[in-house]
Order: structure tokens, then sequence, then C-alpha cells
């Protein structure tokens, strides 16, 4: 089983004291969302999700409708950081060689011909993976060891991906002609699934007045890649009680139908359940949420906040639920309000 919270021990100049060093982080939180609400109306909710996956380490899949700023929410994330920026946009003839590299032939200067590893997109520190569901499977699976091993293999040798290494990819959920689903392994590599819902009237006209003007915002850079990796090891040291564990390993444990302890209503709606990886990111998104809110102890509220993108992509309805109109989204939250009241 993979451990995502493995990390190597960064150097930086955050305060010594990790008191300290959370509150620095909450400002920093704060500056980033201002800094966004500069190119982005609204989409709050989305914004604090994807905060969450950047300094936990995770991955996030950002699930809406074409024309909701998806992928300009995602360059305008990486607008704000000091960090190598990558767009892979993915079509059907994209081929695995196109994202992770290959070797060319060069002639070097003494007139011999070596080859050379021209590297690949997949080599940026925030990489957009653009309607990552209209390549194949063979292509699909070229982003996997990357998004889990931070390192990719081409024609038999390894290379490492410099970190801090983020792969934040969008998908249409409507329209599902000519594309290739994402199969469950390649879904569980995501921390997150961020569903991005329309805006209100309000934000609709605040976006029509702030797109039909001539004037750019200017973005200010606000973290490098050192600081972020400060930042994501102090997320990991964010204490946590025993007790949410218990609700962590109970609340997905009962996604799994084939257990006693999953409800009469969950054997007969999901076929398959969230796996081990589902508690890790329980925890690490409630550490996370309550870092970046300022506080120094993870609870029960961010673990609950959280568990929706965690675990919907996670959790495999049957035909029965289809057919009642019955979704995964729907499935975690009578989930979590049972375990709530209980």
């Amino acid at each position: 089983m993979d451990d995502p919270t493995l990390s190597p021990a960064p150097t930086s100049d955050l305060p010594p004291d990790d008191v300290a060093a959370i509150d620095e982080l909450g400002k920093t939180y704060a500056a980033f969302r201002e800094e966004l609400a500069k190119a982005i109306v609204g989409q709050e909710d989305v914004i604090e999700r994807l905060a969450i996956c950047l300094f936990a380490r995770g991955h996030a899949l950002l699930m809406g409708v074409p024309g909701l700023a998806k992928t300009l929410l995602i360059s305008t994330v990486a607008r704000t950081f000091d960090l190598s920026f990558n767009r892979i946009q993915f079509t059907p003839d994209l081929m695995p060689a196109d994202i992770t590299g290959t070797d060319i032939i060069q002639e070097t200067d003494a007139g011999h011909r070596e080859f050379e590893f021209a590297a690949g997109p997949v080599f940026a520190n925030l990489v957009l993976a653009d309607e990552i569901n209209r390549a194949p499977a063979k292509t699909q699976s070229a982003m996997l060891e990357a998004m889990q091993e931070n390192k990719v293999t081409v024609l038999g040798r390894t290379y490492d991906l410099q970190p801090p290494f983020f792969v934040l990819a969008t998908q249409n959920p409507i329209e599902q002609e000519g594309t290739y689903p994402l199969p469950e392994a390649q879904l569980d590599r995501f921390m997150f699934l961020i569903e991005v819902d329309y805006p209100s009237a309000e934000e609709e006209k605040q976006i029509a007045r702030a797109t039909t003007g001539s004037a750019k915002p200017q973005l200010q850079k606000l973290l490098d890649g050192s600081k972020i990796l400060a930042y994501q090891a102090l997320v990991r040291r964010v204490p946590v009680p025993d007790h949410l564990y218990d609700h962590a390993v109970s609340m997905v444990r009962k996604t799994r139908p084939a257990l006693p302890e999953a409800p009469g209503w969950v054997k007969e709606l999901v076929a398959w359940g969230a796996g081990p990886r589902a508690v890790q990111y329980l925890i690490l998104g409630a550490k996370a949420r309550a870092a970046l809110k300022g506080r120094y102890m993870a609870s029960l509220e961010d673990l609950e906040a959280v568990a929706p993108s965690v675990l919907c992509h996670r959790v495999i309805t049957n035909f029965s639920a289809e057919s009642q109109g019955m979704t995964s989204r729907k499935v975690v939250e009578r989930l979590i309000d049972e375990l709530h009241a209980s």
C-alpha cells in the first residue's frame, strides 16, 4: 500500500514553532484567495478544496461542464506560485511519449550521434491535464507512475520529477461520446474529485463585467517550491485525535457492501466501496483544512467537510442505485449524515 504521507524533510524559513507556522500559513492562504479573486469570480468552495489538495500533496480532478473556468482556475493558481507549469491537452491521438518525453538522436561536438532524453511536459511542478478522459487508456496510464511515484520510466530508464509535483486534471461529465472513462485505479490516484457547479446569477453578472473589458489582472507570486514543501511538511504535523481516526475508518468501511458493518441500504445500492487510500486522504484532508483555517488540530468538522471530495469517486454504485436516481454523492452524503447523527 502506497503511503502518501511519506516525504523528504524540506528546509525553509518557516517559524520554528508550529503554532506560529500555522498562523503564517493561514495568512498565506488568505492572500492566496485574494489573488485568485482578481481573476476568478466565486467558486470559494472549489478554491478551498484545491488549496487543501496542494498543501496535502495530493492531485485533484475537476469535474464540470464547459465554460466554468476550470482551466482558467488552474492556470491562475500556477500564476500565484513561483513554480514551473505545463498544460497537456489530452486528445485521442496523444501518445505516452507526448507526456513523458523520449530519446532523440543528437550529434555531439565530436561528430558522433548519441541518444539524448528530451523531457516531456510532465516535467513541471504543476501539470494541467486538460480533458484527461479524451485520451486512450495507454496514454492515461503514462500519468499513473508520475502521480503516485513522482517519477517516470522511459525506455527502461527512470527519471525523477522535481518536487513539489501536482497533477490537476479536468473532465467534462456530460459529453462522453468518443471519450475514454478513467479506470478506477487511476481515479484512486486523485485525492479529491472537485465538482465545479454553475455560478449564481450575481456571480455571472460579475463574470460578464470582468471578462468583457480590456485589462487583465496582474497577479502576485506568493510561494516558491521550497516554501510549499515546508508547508506540506507542516500540514502532516497537525495533530489528529484518536477518535477522528476511528471515525474515518468507520466511514470508509461502511461504504463496502461486503462488510457486516455496512448499512443495509449501502449493500443494496453500492457495488464497490472505497479502499484504504481513502482513509489516508480523509485524515490528510482534515489536517490541511484545519491548518489553512489557522487551527492547530484537525476536527470532526474538517473530516466531514472533505469526505465528499475524497469518497465520491471511490464509491461505485450499482444498477439499482441508478434506477432510483442515487448517485455516489448522494450515497456519501447520506452516510455522513447518519454517522454524524449517531
